[in-house]
């Protein structure tokens, strides 16, 4: 009963505020998420990676040892990704791989592992974010746009953010209590705001082709975990970072997914894009309690 009574304690709060954002995005479909948006790239997120991995007790080890773990789930995804959208002969695989290699790991998967394994929990799960922020302004618009674009990365604050937190980290210097409390305060602030917007995006993209999307959306959010065990079971992981590991592994595709795509892909590819995204966090209501549940309970 108790492991229940935690589950409800983990997801209740994300759900929640996701179906707040929906509520809001339904109610007034022209609802404007711009501040959002450029608060979370620019302020939320950078404080987000600053909290969590200089003020939480992350080891430079653990988080190298895990940037590294989730690379290799990134390129099996990526596998995955390629072998699915060849056997729906989908004529533009490379546009369409993003959504199945870079899951929703932070609007979603910060929240959860926070919830579900505290303050160390967000310190494996933001190493894990790290990578994924920077494969969406390197991999991910080099598949959008099929050529690679450093001015994205050099006008990423999040980017800068990482190389800082990661030479904090490495050389072990602590964070002053002011940028530990302040980082805190926006760290919270913007959980609460992307979580919301998830809900009003979820209003807002629409399904075109719902079969390829469901397929795609099982690769992403049935596979997905199912890697992350394996990897977990390749390399004898334990405890709660095994657990933030699979978890992370089980996010359905991101929503940054879709912004990357809007600027850099064809209509048709952005609207594949968002289909998967939608039925793939649809269906992550139904998947990832279930992979939260045997991470709490064989990972603790």
């Amino acid at each position: 009963m108790e492991i229940y009574q935690k589950l409800f304690e983990v997801l209740f709060p994300v759900f929640f505020v996701v179906g707040i954002g929906y509520y809001l995005g339904k109610k007034n479909p022209k609802i404007d998420t711009t501040f959002i948006t450029d608060f979370a790239a620019n302020v939320g997120t950078p404080a987000m990676i600053i909290y969590a991995l200089n003020s939480t007790g992350t080891t430079f080890e653990l988080f190298k040892n895990y940037f590294w773990y989730y690379l290799i789930a990134i390129i099996f995804f990526g596998i995955i990704g390629v072998i699915f959208l060849f056997f729906l002969n989908t004529k533009d695989i490379i546009r369409e791989l993003p959504p199945f290699i870079m899951p929703n790991t932070g609007n979603m998967g910060l929240p959860i592992c926070l919830f579900a394994y505290g303050s160390q929990g967000l310190g494996v799960a933001a190493a894990i974010s790290a990578l994924i922020i920077l494969s969406h302004f390197t991999l991910g618009v080099f598949l959008a746009a099929r050529k690679f674009n450093i001015n994205v990365i050099l006008k990423s604050p999040a980017f800068y953010t990482i190389i800082v937190s990661v030479s904090l980290l490495y050389y072990d210097i602590k964070t002053p209590i002011f940028i530990e409390n302040t980082t805190f305060l926006l760290m919270y602030a913007t959980i609460f705001l992307i979580l919301m917007s998830l809900g009003i995006a979820l209003t807002r993209f629409r399904v075109f082709s719902f079969k390829k999307a469901l397929i795609c959306s099982i690769g992403r959010v049935i596979l997905g975990p199912l890697i992350g065990f394996l990897i977990i079971r390749y390399f004898d992981l334990s405890g709660f970072a095994a657990g933030v590991l699979l978890i992370q592994c089980s996010m359905p595709s991101a929503v940054l997914n879709y912004l990357v795509a809007s600027i850099y892909s064809p209509k048709k590819i952005t609207d594949s894009v968002a289909s998967t995204i939608v039925v793939s966090t649809v269906m992550s209501f139904v998947t990832v309690p279930i992979v939260v549940f045997f991470a709490l309970k064989y990972f603790n």
